[in-house]
């Protein structure tokens, strides 16, 4: 064989070689899974958002559960039946698996909390029910309903002083509360631009400092005191 063709055929086997690295590398890259996935506190942030963290919620309007899941977007991951009647371990996995086809564009509440896509969103790898079980429900029942104050009757105050950003169920117990005097909360428990409103709004009314932050005064003025003009 003349050096030449020798040198060719080298060539040639080097090149296949370098090919079928590549597919191999391909394929070790397509088994490694995923490890980027959002955190336990981005999910509950989230479900505090959508439905105060009620698995079992049916808010009438076409969405289902802690993810507020409608029906279309359910079965696009595999559920089956109605969300707010599937286990909280069973909800966490499609929430999960949503993320990965299609990341936080789904739930409009993602931006409102500030969540933000890692290299996991739209990675198309579907998870596997393991992947899944840090996210918050682990197959622990639905959530009972707390059952609501009289009438008129002022709730506990929890304690806590609440600011723009914050979300909690006390949140959402003060947002409905408002809808008596005239505003259209829908009861996220989230509190922005139009809870703030709120707040300034009722503790002028009462002479409170506006200091547009929900503490034990203003807590009391919404069920006490004089209701905002």
């Amino acid at each position: 064989m003349d050096r030449r063709r020798f040198r060719g055929l080298t060539r040639g086997f080097a090149k296949l070689l370098l090919i079928a690295m590549a597919a191999l590398g391909a394929q070790l890259a397509l088994a490694v899974p995923t490890s980027a996935d959002p955190s336990h506190a981005d999910w509950a942030k989230l479900r505090m958002c959508e439905s105060t963290e009620r698995y079992h919620v049916n808010t009438g309007t076409g969405y289902y559960g802690a993810y507020q899941f409608d029906l279309p977007t359910w079965q696009s991951v595999g559920g089956t039946g109605r969300p707010d009647q599937a286990s909280p371990a069973e909800q966490d996995y499609r929430a999960l698996y949503l993320y990965r086809m299609r990341g936080w564009q789904p739930w409009e509440c993602a931006n409102m909390v500030g969540l933000v896509d890692d290299e996991d969103a739209r990675s198309k790898v579907v998870p596997s029910r393991a992947e899944a079980a840090y996210i918050g429900g682990g197959g622990t029942p639905a959530p009972t309903p707390a059952p609501a104050p009289e009438t008129g009757a002022m709730p506990e105050w929890s304690g806590l002083v609440y600011a723009y950003g914050d979300c909690a169920p006390a949140l959402r117990t003060f947002q409905l509360r408002m809808n008596d005097f005239g505003y259209d909360f829908q009861g996220t428990g989230c509190y922005y631009d139009k809870t703030k409103e709120a707040v300034l709004d009722l503790q002028r009314a009462n002479d409170i400092r506006d200091s547009g932050r929900l503490g034990p005064k203003t807590w009391k003025a919404a069920w006490e005191g004089t209701a905002p003009r």
